[in-house]
C-alpha cells in the first residue's frame, strides 16, 4: 500500500513549489517569479512527528484558458486532486481573493476531500494579517497563515497533515525500489515512454520542446520489480540555454543522473546519435550509472533487411566508450517492445551492485595473465600481485602490481574484458585503479 498523498493545489504564481521545497527541505521543484514554471505533477516526502507521507506539486490552475500548454497543465493538477488523500489550496495574501481563487476552490468542493486554506506570503509575525479573512468567502474553513519563503506556520501545516491519516495509512518505506532516469535531448520521447508505463497520462506530453522542466518522480510495480521511473528536461547544448529555467531544468537532469540507479539514455531513430546525445551519454557513463541505450520512434523508420543491426552497429560506433550498454528498439508511442525494458532494467542494475569474492577475482586473474603474458619495458616486466573489489556502483577493482608505469592501458582493457566474460557485468561500467608496491590500500 502506498504512503499517504497531499496534494498542493492552486492557480499560479502563489507559491506552490517554494512552500513544496520548504516542506520536503530540498530543492526538487523550480522556482522562479514567473506563472507556469511547474507543469507536470512533482513528488516528494515530508517526515514530521515519526511519520513520512507523499506529497505534489502541481502546475497552477488556470480556468477559463486558451493556452494548450496551461490546458495540459490544468489536468494534471485535476489528476493530482483525483490521487490525493488530502489538499492544501495555497492562495496569496498579497493579490488577495481572485475568481480564479473561486474557481479552484469550487473544484476542491465537489471532490469531498480534505482540505487545508493556506494564505502564503504572511511573511511579517506578530498578530493575525487583517487581509487573510476575505479567504474565509472561499467556503473552505478556518485559513492558516504561512510563509513558504520563511518557513512561518508550516508546522501548524504539518501537524494538520499527519492528522488527516489513520494508522493503517502508514506504511513503511520500500527499499527494493530501482530508479531509474530517463535523460536525452529535447522531444525524443522521453514523456511519453513514462506515460506508456503507466498506462495513464502522467507528464504533459507536447511537440514542443521543452515541455517538461522539472525531474519527475513516478512510482511503478509489476511482475518484474518495483520502480521509481524519473522523467527529466531535454538537455540542450549549454550555448543554447539563454533562460533561467532552462538552466534549472538541466542542473536536474544532471542531478537526476546521479541519484538514479539505472539510467535510460533515448535516442531519436529517425536522428540517429547527435553530439547532443554523445554527451549525454557521456555524463552517464562518468556517473557510473547502469545504463541501457533505447533507441526511440523505430515505428517511424522505413524497415529493410539488416536494418535494426546496421543501426546497432552505428550506435555503438558512436557511443564507442560504453560498448557494455544493451541497445533496444522500442516505440514509445505504439509501445512496442516497452516490456522489454524490465528485465533489462533488473538486469544493468544487478550488475551494477554486483560483489565479487577476491577469490574469483584472482582465479580470473591467473588464468588471463597465463594467456597474455603482462607487457615489458626495457626489460622491466610488469608483475600483477593480486586483484580485489573495492565497492560497487559501479564495480570498482584495484589491481596491485610492481610498477603502474608498466601496466599498458591496453592490457588493463584485456583485464576487463576477461572479467566481463566471466562474470557478465552487462549493462553497467568498470573502475579499475592501479596500485604499486608500497601504495597503502584504502
Amino acid at each position: 500500500m502506498p504512503k499517504p498523498l497531499v496534494a498542493i493545489i492552486g492557480r499560479p504564481n502563489v507559491g506552490k513549489s517554494m512552500l513544496f521545497n520548504k516542506l520536503t527541505g530540498q530543492r526538487s521543484a523550480i522556482v522562479e517569479d514567473t506563472p507556469g514554471v511547474t507543469r507536470d505533477r512533482i513528488y516528494g516526502q515530508c517526515e514530521w512527528r515519526g511519520r513520512t507521507f507523499d506529497i505534489m506539486d502541481t502546475g497552477g490552475i488556470e480556468p477559463g484558458t486558451d493556452s494548450e500548454i496551461l490546458k495540459f497543465m490544468r489536468r494534471q493538477a485535476e489528476i493530482g486532486i483525483e490521487l490525493a488523500d488530502a489538499i492544501i489550496m495555497v492562495v496569496d495574501v498579497k493579490v488577495g481573493m481572485t475568481a480564479a481563487d473561486s474557481a479552484v476552490a469550487t473544484i476542491l468542493q465537489k471532490a469531498r476531500k480534505p482540505v487545508l486554506l493556506a494564505v502564503n506570503k504572511c511573511d511579517s509575525t506578530g498578530g493575525v494579517n487583517p487581509d487573510v479573512y476575505e479567504f474565509y468567502g472561499l467556503g473552505l474553513g478556518d485559513p492558516l497563515e504561512v510563509s513558504a519563503v520563511h518557513g512561518h506556520g508550516t508546522g501548524d501545516l504539518l501537524d494538520w497533515c499527519v492528522d488527516q491519516f489513520s494508522e493503517e495509512d502508514w506504511q513503511e518505506e520500500e527499499e527494493d525500489v530501482i530508479k531509474v532516469a530517463i535523460v536525452g535531448k529535447p522531444n525524443v520521447g522521453k514523456s511519453s515512454l513514462i506515460n506508456q508505463i503507466l498506462g495513464e497520462e502522467r507528464v504533459i506530453v507536447s511537440n514542443m520542446a521543452g515541455t517538461t522542466r522539472d525531474a519527475i518522480d513516478s512510482y511503478f510495480e509489476n511482475q518484474y520489480g518495483k520502480y521509481c521511473f524519473i522523467d527529466t528536461a531535454g538537455m540542450r547544448r549549454k550555448s543554447r540555454v539563454d533562460d533561467a529555467v532552462e538552466r534549472y531544468s538541466n542542473m536536474r537532469s544532471v542531478s537526476a543522473i546521479e541519484r538514479s540507479d539505472v539510467c535510460i539514455v533515448m535516442i531519436d531513430a529517425t536522428e540517429g546519435v547527435t553530439e547532443q546525445d554523445t554527451k549525454i551519454a557521456g555524463l552517464v557513463h562518468e556517473a557510473g550509472k547502469a545504463v541501457i541505450i533505447a533507441i526511440n520512434k523505430w515505428d517511424l523508420v522505413e524497415k529493410e533487411t539488416n536494418t535494426m543491426r546496421d543501426m546497432e552497429q552505428k550506435v555503438r560506433q558512436d557511443l564507442s566508450f560504453m560498448p557494455y550498454a544493451q541497445v533496444m528498439f522500442l516505440s514509445a508511442l505504439t509501445g512496442q517492445r516497452v516490456d522489454k525494458l524490465y528485465e533489462a532494467i533488473n538486469s544493468a542494475s544487478e550488475s551494477n551492485c554486483m560483489r565479487i569474492t577476491t577469490g574469483a577475482l584472482n582465479s580470473v586473474l591467473a588464468d588471463a595473465t597465463a594467456r597474455v603474458q603482462p607487457p615489458t619495458d626495457k626489460g622491466r616486466r610488469l608483475k600483477i600481485y593480486y586483484m580485489t573489489q573495492a565497492s560497487v556502483k559501479p564495480p570498482h577493482f584495484v589491481i596491485f602490481c610492481n610498477d603502474a608505469r608498466l601496466f599498458h592501458f591496453s592490457y588493463q582493457r584485456y583485464l576487463e574484458n576477461q572479467i566481463r566474460s566471466v562474470f557478465g557485468l552487462a549493462g553497467t561500467p568498470i573502475r579499475i585503479t592501479i596500485r604499486q608496491k608500497g601504495d597503502k590500500e584504502e
